[in-house]
């Protein structure tokens, strides 16, 4: 039996081909570990379960990968609130991620990756996209400027001219348009932080 997905570029439903015989590659965007999780962050590690299991069914060597977002503004939020440093917040809520998924039978992927463990990358990419007009910094922040690539919005298939700024975007932000988003938050209030080329 074949296996038939969706894709999102083509707007079609495919037949699924390996790029590498007999290998597949997943990876999926997972937690930001500020809270428990609940049934809406659950359900994308249920449904890519089903299909890692089915591809290991059917004979292919699976690599999973699902990151865990385990800094941001939302888990500072958090560690202010509930009193303890934010790494501690992380790490609770990452462990209760991880029993979640066990309770459901997921299958562990093949690599979890931190966000805090790759930040000499991300400030490799983010220079990356500087240097080729794609992002900017401002005031020690730095956002992806979507005018930069036309094909911004092809995967969603929404137009850049039809795209308004988030309800909750910050007035305060530093932004040449309110539709680029950040790549990169600067150190606030003495928070946590790692030296780059635009600042702490």
């Amino acid at each position: 039996m074949s296996l038939r997905l969706h894709d999102t570029a083509t707007r079609t439903t495919r037949e699924f081909v390996p790029l590498t015989s007999g290998r597949v590659s997943i990876y999926v965007c997972g937690a930001t570990v500020q809270a428990a999780p609940h049934v809406g962050h659950i359900r994308s590690g249920v449904s890519f379960d089903v299909l890692h299991r089915w591809l290991l069914a059917t004979g292919y060597d699976v690599t999973l990968v699902r990151n865990v977002t385990d800094i941001d503004d939302k888990i500072l939020a958090r560690a202010v609130e509930e009193g303890r440093p934010w790494w501690a917040v992380a790490a609770h809520y990452e462990r209760t991620f991880v029993d979640a998924y066990r309770i459901l039978g997921c299958l562990p992927p093949t690599a979890e990756p931190r966000a805090t463990g790759h930040v000499p990358a991300m400030i490799t990419l983010m220079r990356r996209l500087i240097d080729s007009g794609h992002a900017y910094a401002s005031d020690g922040d730095v956002y992806f400027d979507v005018g930069s690539f036309p094909e911004y919005g092809a995967l969603s298939g929404q137009r850049l001219a039809d795209m308004q700024p988030s309800a909750d975007a910050d007035p305060a932000a530093r932004k040449r348009d309110p539709r680029d988003f950040a790549l990169w938050k600067g150190t606030r209030d003495g928070g946590p932080g790692w030296e780059t080329p635009w600042g702490v």
